[in-house]
């Protein structure tokens, strides 16, 4: 039998958020089985913070970052966490915030990873289950965008997706990777969150991006690549999608058993997804989940 796990001690992360671009200080601390994950978020002027489970059913926005909500009060950019979270197996832990973002730290999951594995994670005792998906499902954004969720011919998730910028930096990149714990943080945690220069000023006209810098994005101009270290990776676009991927799956609140084809996909899609396998239970079953170092990716917490 696959256990769930949880943290053996509190993680702490302090920086700013990437669009409000507030200070932030957050722990993420061990959780019961059967919780989840869950957003504990103090709402101004009172004492007793908002409750906001990492579901499907919370998702409160998808422009520019997946944003969670509850009772008035929303947490965004919650992707990254989440990708570390599900990457590493963590099942059950409670995110405190003193502010409405988690933070973007370098823009990437990898500190977050660094975070989790210096806490340590601990095996609980309950089952872990997996949604594993058992007929095609196919959702569309417009004429040039689709997400197919197919059965696997192995446990866990495979991901399978491609980008295509007009963007002689970025280009057409593609990465099918079946994806252990142990890859995700070796190749994929550290790809960073990326953006185009004239993006970047419109969103900053538009409210957001206020903490956005090119020490937590990499950011792409006519002449290239602004950042002075350059890319992590010579594809660390298509990477930091994938990652997006993962941790927006999260929020179905299992690991995902599935094949999963993706093209030029973002978070609105890949809410569309999700809620379009919920709606459709003759597709998929609930199975016992691999263990989180052996299997593929996780993509529920």
């Amino acid at each position: 039998m696959t256990v769930q796990h949880t943290l053996a001690s509190e993680a702490r992360f302090k920086g700013i958020g990437l669009h409000t671009g507030q200070a932030v200080n957050m722990v993420v601390a061990p959780a019961p089985e059967d919780s989840g994950v869950r957003f504990l978020v103090r709402k101004p002027g009172s004492d007793e913070p908002v409750v906001i489970p990492a579901r499907v059913e919370s998702l409160a926005g998808t422009a520019y970052c997946t944003i969670l909500g509850r009772g008035g009060v929303t947490v965004h950019t919650v992707e990254h966490l989440l990708a570390a979270l599900s990457g590493l197996g963590v099942d059950n832990a409670a995110v405190w915030l003193d502010a409405g973002e988690v933070p973007v730290l370098d823009g990437s999951a990898a500190p977050f990873v660094r975070g989790l594995l210096e806490a340590g994670i601990v095996a609980q005792v309950a089952p872990r289950t997996a949604l594993k998906v058992t007929a095609p499902i196919r959702v569309e954004e417009g004429s040039d965008k689709w997400i197919e969720l197919l059965p696997a011919d192995r446990p866990g998730l495979t991901v399978e997706l491609d980008i295509d910028f007009d963007d002689a930096t970025v280009g057409a990149q593609r990465m099918a990777f079946a994806l252990s714990a142990e890859r995700f943080a070796a190749e994929l945690a550290s790809a960073r969150t990326f953006g185009f220069k004239d993006e970047v000023e419109a969103l900053r006209r538009a409210g957001l991006a206020r903490g956005g810098s090119l020490d937590n994005a990499v950011v792409i101009g006519p002449e290239g690549v602004l950042n002075p270290e350059g890319l992590r990776f010579g594809d660390e676009p298509v990477r930091h999608k994938v990652l997006d991927l993962v941790g927006d799956f999260a929020l179905l609140g299992r690991p995902l058993w599935a094949r999963v084809v993706a093209h030029r996909s973002g978070h609105t899609l890949h809410a569309v997804a999700m809620r379009a396998l919920l709606a459709r239970p003759a597709c998929w079953e609930a199975v016992e989940a691999p263990a989180a170092s052996e299997a593929v990716l996780c993509a529920g917490t």
